[in-house]
């Protein structure tokens, strides 16, 4: 009889540190908005997206890399010396084809930055969710789903994605996951409401995007499957590689 793998859900990078992340798939969810822009850059033809930890590590790349751009945010909000924001909007095929986008965000990419030893790190969101469940489900290994939250505060929108794959994937795992369990049932409430952007309406994320004026990408980044894509960290960047999938 074939062995199910495990699936967890972390709620936030602060509670990490309770995971074994060793041998596993993590994907890492920041759904306002690191993940989603990360995934519809790719998708749109970027060569590669770089994570980086800092808006000084960021600014110095940016400098020393031809064909490069900077972008970021700090508290929802263009970062001081970027060249460009963190909206996926900001990325068409027309501008970003070909091109390295070295981001740094308050929240999506330091948690990449804090995950060690898995055997694989992918990028999830609302863009790509079919993709990434196809790829969890071929991968045959223990998954752990990041949520980067709000800083180290669990949000809605990780979760509520967390809970999508969850009840998506939920036959091929053995889930014992409390976290699982919650995000799950979140999702089954979010179905019975009109859209995702509606049962997210009442979180504190989306109130602060909102209020400077980016409900058009709160929109885009609840859109399903818009992206059939899977970015993968790969010497320290994340690219579209073949990958396998069902």
């Amino acid at each position: 009889m074939t062995v199910k793998k495990n699936l967890e859900v972390c709620f936030s990078p602060a509670l990490l540190h309770l995971y074994d992340t060793k041998g596993k798939v993590v994907v890492i969810i920041d759904i306002f908005r690191a993940t989603s822009t990360i995934t519809a850059a790719l998708a749109n033809g970027a060569e590669k997206v770089v994570p980086v930890a800092s808006v000084e590590e960021c600014i110095a790349l940016g400098a020393s890399t031809p064909n490069s751009i900077t972008a970021g945010e700090r508290n929802g909000q263009v970062a001081p010396g970027l060249q460009y924001g963190n909206s996926p909007l900001e990325y068409p095929e027309e501008f970003i084809s070909g091109k390295i986008l070295n981001l740094t965000t308050t929240n999506g990419t330091r948690l990449l930055h804090q995950v060690e030893d898995a055997d694989t790190i992918i990028i999830g969101s609302f863009l790509n969710l079919s993709a990434v469940c196809d790829f969890l489900i071929a991968q045959d290994k223990d998954v752990l789903l990041g949520c980067a939250s709000w800083k180290d505060r669990p949000n809605m929108e990780d979760n509520l994605f967390a809970g999508a794959v969850v009840r998506k994937v939920q036959s091929y795992f053995d889930i014992k996951c409390d976290s699982a369990m919650i995000a799950g049932s979140m999702y089954d409430d979010a179905l019975r409401r009109p859209d995702l952007l509606s049962y997210l309406k009442v979180g504190s994320h989306y109130e602060r995007l909102a209020n400077f004026g980016l409900l058009k990408d709160l929109e885009y980044c609840t859109q399903v499957d818009i992206h059939p894509v899977v970015p993968i960290l790969k010497n320290n960047a994340l690219v579209l590689e073949k990958v396998t999938t069902i």
